[in-house]
């Protein structure tokens, strides 16, 4: 849901409403967005998620690192000026530079989003394309409404390619996380 009524607000003026609400608010394209409260369902799928990358990357000795909501990401990429601040569900990191004290920096390699009834057009149409943009190398997209899991990764054309989707129950891998897999039964129990 967007809150800007106005065309475009300044970075400055999304601050200010940060600061003064316990809300939590995302910036893109100069437009304010403000993050629907998740529901039971969400948490535990976003907790189980969380569990499973956490262990595998812990086991691969990987220096990635994958992080909870709410975590700031600052999209950063070279020769892109504009800013945008998403708050996504789940966010794996392998480059630790961009970690600052209140947020990250640059492009996460893979970002995952679990709909809510009231966001999916955001998840599924503008974070889409916006993660597109920056390099988002992997984009999961949970619907806990339909127990499915799409997955998109970039080709080698700098283009969003469904990787994988799957329904109620059976195995989902990702390219980005050689070797990973999940059991959507687990997920959605």
């Amino acid at each position: 849901m967007s809150l800007s009524k106005e065309s475009f607000t300044s970075l400055e003026k999304y601050y200010e409403i940060r600061e003064s609400s316990d809300h939590l608010y995302e910036y893109i394209d100069g437009s304010i967005f403000m993050s629907p409260s998740p529901s039971t369902k969400h948490q535990r799928i976003s907790g189980r998620l969380l569990v499973k990358i956490s262990n595998y990357l812990t086991q691969k000795n990987d220096n990635c690192e994958v992080l909870a909501a709410p975590n700031d990401i600052e999209l950063s990429k070279e020769g892109m000026e504009e800013t945008n601040i998403v708050i996504p569900d789940l966010a794996v990191m392998c480059d630790k530079s961009g970690f600052t004290d209140t947020k990250y920096v640059g492009v996460p390699d893979m970002i995952v989003e679990i709909l809510s009834p009231s966001n999916q057009s955001h998840d599924l149409i503008t974070k889409l394309n916006l993660h597109m943009k920056y390099g988002v190398k992997e984009y999961w997209i949970i619907n806990p409404m339909l127990n499915s899991i799409t997955i998109y990764s970039l080709n080698k054309e700098e283009v969003y390619e469904q990787h994988a989707i799957k329904t109620d129950l059976g195995t989902i891998t990702s390219k980005l996380l050689n070797g990973f897999h999940l059991e959507l039964e687990h997920i959605f129990k």
